[in-house]
């Protein structure tokens, strides 16, 4: 009698256990995440550091910066599919493992080869973790209301990491070297990995077939093709080699799509992109990060080289963009009860249209208030765009495929990001250059290279100097700030077009009971004491 009563007991409080934990689990991986949206901005401050102390070339330089976001972004699909067949917490821990290593060996770099392999192991790690989090979140919390808090918070938490990157990286960088960047991760990792060990449940798909590594690595190679070429676009690249890795990277895709269609058991179910909820919440992640990611670029441009904030004055204005998306998603869940994903998702669209369409006011002086009201309304809308459109993509899909569709999604945020800065860079671009022609004093030769950027305007201008460097300059901000108001109206049109898109989604927030009751955990410790008694 004793033995069943202490069974009893320990089945009651392991019951009563499993729906608390679940929070702590969230805690854990919205730790992990944070350290991964934290380290694919935290470099940027720190580039100038690396250049004086590394000596790196302009391709080396270039493959430090873009190697941590390439290789991350081509491996999704291949190890959120992978965590789907060996276990979702082993891929996780593997990451966080991988991610402390490389995190060392980047902070100890001797030079620009060791860190710029180091960034890409980074990216690996990244890869591995990424999806994992939205997965186990999935699994973890099968009730849809609860699920939408916890990606709320989850989206809020990837909102913070990427402003608190910047902002870490000056901090560190005024009181110790450039390494210190990469350093901070480990003792959260060497915290982040036993934890995880301990809390987090492991889970995997139903289907133990054989793993398509071909396929897995088909679309490795397809995606890091793609992002490249995308990216070299964005830096305003052209000629065979931005062309071609776009077409081999199209041709390897296209392989694997049809590769996974003949398969009795696909890496990636595509008939998930049968499902109108799935394959419109995909596409409204990639234009709202279409329509915005390029912005924030040339935001900070703007703030910087426009108006002469500094760095750190920059990060603060833009501080409320990122305190507008943490509210957005932390109030997500309850609007997407109240409202539903179409009309959540489609207003998300319309309020940051209307933030862009207020930025368009920005001239060449400093209006506060007004920047205040653009940026805040920016992050809020865009935060309700993208939490709407995840939790829809994510709930949509089958539990035993939520890996495969993690990494579908942030394969999605990865490419809309970087198409979003090659299509509003080149706008941006044939706006501003014709502004520079025809100035008095400055030779073709002058104007043509003052037409690549504002930044290298100001230095023509600096070694012209006199009346015709003061009238190039002029004539640039001018011009770059009429570039800008284009590139905003052309992003407004983009996240219309996503509005229009978002009017696919359904209607309301449909949670449906778990196919198999689950009994409360008093009841099912009860049960099964009369089982035992039996």
């Amino acid at each position: 009698m004793s033995g069943t009563t202490t069974a009893a007991v320990a089945l009651r409080r392991r019951a009563a256990g499993a729906g608390a934990n679940r929070w702590v689990v969230l805690v854990v991986l919205c730790v992990s995440l944070l350290l991964v949206a934290v380290d694919a901005t935290v470099l940027h401050v720190a580039v100038p550091a690396v250049t004086e102390d590394l000596r790196p070339g302009a391709v080396e330089l270039l493959w430090i910066v873009d190697a941590y976001p390439l290789v991350c972004a081509s491996l999704l699909i291949l190890f959120g599919t992978l965590g789907d067949r060996v276990g979702r917490r082993r891929v996780l821990l593997l990451g966080y493992a991988l991610f402390g290593v490389a995190s060392g060996v980047a902070a100890l770099a001797d030079n620009a080869q060791v860190l710029i392999v180091a960034r890409a192991l980074l990216g690996v790690g990244g890869a591995m973790i990424m999806p994992a989090t939205l997965s186990i979140l999935r699994q973890v919390f099968p009730d849809r209301r609860e699920r939408a808090l916890a990606i709320g918070v989850w989206s809020a938490v990837a909102a913070v990491g990427a402003a608190v990157g910047p902002l870490l990286g000056g901090f560190l960088l005024e009181h110790f070297w450039w390494g210190s960047v990469f350093l901070v991760n480990i003792p959260l990792m060497l915290v982040s990995l036993p934890v995880g060990r301990l809390l987090l449940p492991e889970s995997k798909g139903d289907d133990d077939g054989p793993w398509d590594v071909t396929g897995a690595l088909t679309a490795a190679a397809g995606l890091f093709a793609v992002v490249l070429g995308v990216k070299r676009l964005g830096g305003g690249a052209s000629g065979v080699w931005t062309v071609l890795p776009l077409l081999v990277g199209a041709g390897l895709l296209t392989v694997f799509v049809r590769r996974q269609r003949r398969r009795a058991r696909p890496l990636v179910d595509l008939r998930m992109f049968a499902r109108p909820a799935f394959s419109t919440s995909v596409g409204c992640i990639v234009l709202a990060m279409l329509a915005l990611v390029g912005l924030e670029l040339i935001a900070a441009q703007y703030l910087q080289l426009v108006l002469g904030l500094s760095p750190l004055e920059t990060g603060l204005r833009l501080l409320p963009l990122t305190i507008a998306a943490m509210a957005a998603g932390l109030a997500g869940a309850r609007m997407l009860r109240r409202f539903g994903p179409r009309r959540m998702v489609c207003s998300g669209f319309c309020l940051t249209a209307a933030a862009v369409v207020v930025l368009t006011a920005m001239g060449g002086q400093d209006d506060w208030p007004l920047l205040l009201t653009g940026f805040v309304l920016l992050g809020f809308g865009l935060e309700t765009t993208l939490f709407g459109a995840y939790e829809s993509m994510l709930s949509e899909a089958p539990p035993d495929r939520a890996g495969g569709a993690a990494a579908i999604g942030e394969t999605s945020y990865q490419l809309g990001a970087g198409m979003g800065i090659a299509l509003l860079g080149s706008v941006m671009n044939a706006a501003y250059a014709p502004g520079l022609t025809g100035i008095p004093g400055v030779s073709s030769a002058a104007s043509s290279a003052a037409s690549h950027s504002l930044g290298e305007a100001y230095e023509v201008a600096d070694r012209l100097g006199g009346p015709a460097g003061t009238a190039l300059r002029h004539a640039a901000r001018d011009s770059f700030v009429h570039g800008l108001h284009v590139t905003l109206l052309v992003s407004a049109g983009l996240l219309l077009l996503g509005a229009a898109m978002a009017l696919r989604l359904p209607r309301a927030m449909q949670c449906e009971p778990p196919a198999v009751e689950v009994p409360a955990p008093r009841e099912a410790a009860e049960r099964r004491v009369s089982e035992l008694k039996v």
